[in-house]
């Protein structure tokens, strides 16, 4: 079940019944729970009267004639997403990735409950109407460090075919927590919404999302006479989230790099670009024996990528 941007556009007590309390048969693992539950999150901040109100803790009563979920007193802080680095993506392959935050709450409001439920996660476009999130597929591990603090360990992941739109999620992306008390609420015909707390936060910081490249060489011919003519090819390529294939990465300047047999270290001899398919092509003179790589740069929306060298016998 994905919810994804259309949580903003619903308000008041109909928000809350168009997205009902997860069930275990409703839920579809981790990460469908986790959506489910930062949906009901959004929903229940929409329908607050007053979202910037006093914070009143998870089980205050709300007014009988139009039920309002009470702020839960939770933040959330230190958060990090794959140490820092970018999210790269392929085509086929589930990404996941680690996250860590912190999180501080009132002395009443329960986080070990079984019916409480937490997470971060990671969308893009605003925070009122993003264009897309990411949540984890493993429920976090959360541990108690007092009364009012525990530290928690999740992850994000990331379905290709089934989490990304196109090539537009390539680009930056902020974080938010969510946090639901369900507050024993099991009748999804008729819950008392009163009874649900929830918190939702943002600008907890970030990551980047990449798309996932690939760098091949051929150095010909192999053995080669020493100072003929030796031509490197090789291709540059990037995943496509719009048909989950990879394509040539066009117009793009790549190293042509080469190691002497017996060396450990690769000297630059020339800078050249892909083509119009994402191919390379270049000529050199073959002086002695070692190993031949195109290397890649990378560039904000694909990561750096360095063909494993080619090695040629110079006669």
């Amino acid at each position: 079940m994905r919810t994804r941007a259309t949580v903003a556009a619903v308000s008041g007590a109909l928000a809350l019944s168009a997205f009902v309390l997860p069930s275990a048969a409703q839920a579809d693992g981790a990460h469908a729970s986790a959506d489910s539950a930062a949906a009901v999150a959004r929903a229940a901040q929409a329908a607050s009267a007053a979202p910037s109100a006093a914070k009143t803790g998870a089980r205050s009563a709300a007014p009988a004639a139009e039920p309002i979920p009470a702020q839960l007193d939770l933040t959330f802080s230190k958060f990090t997403v794959n140490g820092g680095k970018p999210i790269v993506v392929g085509t086929t392959y589930t990404k996941r990735v680690a996250t860590t935050f912190t999180v501080t709450h009132a002395a009443d409001v329960d986080i070990f409950a079984s019916d409480f439920a937490l997470d971060v996660s990671l969308y893009r476009g605003s925070f009122d109407s993003p264009k897309n999130e990411l949540y984890g597929d493993v429920i976090p591990v959360c541990k108690a460090v007092s009364a009012k603090v525990a530290t928690c360990k999740g992850n994000i992941a990331v379905v290709p075919g089934f989490d990304l739109i196109g090539n537009a999620d390539a680009t930056k992306w902020k974080a938010m927590g969510f946090a639901v008390d369900y507050n024993g609420q099991d009748n999804l015909e008729n819950p008392d919404f009163s009874k649900i707390g929830f918190a939702l936060q943002d600008n907890l910081g970030g990551s980047s999302l990449q798309r996932a490249s690939k760098q091949t060489v051929n150095a010909s011919p192999e053995p080669v006479k020493k100072g003929k003519t030796l031509t490197v090819t090789g291709w540059l390529s990037r995943a496509n989230f719009d048909d989950l294939k990879y394509h040539g990465y066009t117009v793009q300047p790549v190293k042509l790099q080469f190691r002497k047999k017996g060396s450990s270290t690769y000297t630059t001899v020339k800078t050249v670009k892909t083509n119009n398919k994402g191919d390379l092509k270049t000529t050199v003179k073959a002086t002695v024996d070692g190993y031949w790589r195109y290397s890649f740069a990378g560039t904000s929306t694909t990561p750096a990528a360095t063909a494993t060298g080619d090695y040629v016998d110079v006669k």
